[in-house]
């Protein structure tokens, strides 16, 4: 297993890889980054960014989502997968905000995992990107990423690389570890194709030295 040194001298090679790495979820204020975010369950940020390309002209508050019929919201995202979950979970979240909120998004994480369709990943993205709070998401990357080095097992639960990641982690880095694994999970530690030959942490990598043996 990868010991905290070495997972500290992992997190500054992948910031000197990517030092302006950031959420590619296009937003303009918290309440499009809970809609954006919750629209990213399982699909690419390149497919929602292009959905919500139009979706936030259209929709500019919460009330603008619960004036419109379910199937004419889940036709505005019907190539996103899961999209009629999704509009049905966008139109819930909407009422919730008009009233029990004053139709603002909360600051606090456990509040906002109280709402519709938000559930940990999505209040720790809006919390440390619309509001600065430090917080640790792990979405798929993260989470292939601290398994593949050895930061932690294959059978461990999400939360509890979340908490290991914050638990070794500087809490000031959190949000930025975040964005960076992203990265490099997304860019070059790939789930199909990592780039293991010219990856600056295939010295204390478990699997890519695995890979590398492999294929000799």
């Amino acid at each position: 297993m990868l010991t905290k040194t070495e997972w500290n001298h992992c997190l500054d090679e992948i910031d000197k890889m990517f030092p302006e790495a950031h959420c590619e979820l296009v937003h303009d204020n918290a309440f499009e980054l809970v809609v954006a975010t919750l629209l990213s369950a399982q699909c690419t940020d390149v497919l929602v960014n292009r959905v919500t390309a139009e979706l936030f002209k259209k929709y500019k508050t919460p009330g603008d989502y619960l004036e419109v019929p379910i199937e004419e919201l889940q036709q505005d995202i019907r190539s996103i997968g899961l999209y009629r979950n999704k509009a049905k979970n966008i139109q819930a979240l909407s009422l919730m905000l008009l009233t029990q909120f004053g139709g603002e998004v909360p600051e606090d994480r456990d509040v906002l995992t109280t709402l519709p369709g938000v559930g940990r990943k999505t209040a720790n993205v809006v919390v440390s990107n619309a509001f600065g709070v430090p917080a640790l998401a792990v979405d798929t990357h993260v989470e292939r990423v601290s398994k593949r080095l050895g930061m932690n097992r294959w059978k461990d639960s999400v939360l509890a690389v979340e908490e290991k990641i914050m638990r070794w982690t500087p809490r000031e880095r959190w949000t930025q570890t975040h964005h960076q694994l992203i990265f490099f999970g997304r860019y070059h530690c790939k789930a199909q194709k990592p780039n293991c030959p010219e990856c600056p942490l295939l010295s204390v990598c478990r699997e890519g030295k695995k890979r590398m043996k492999l294929n000799g």
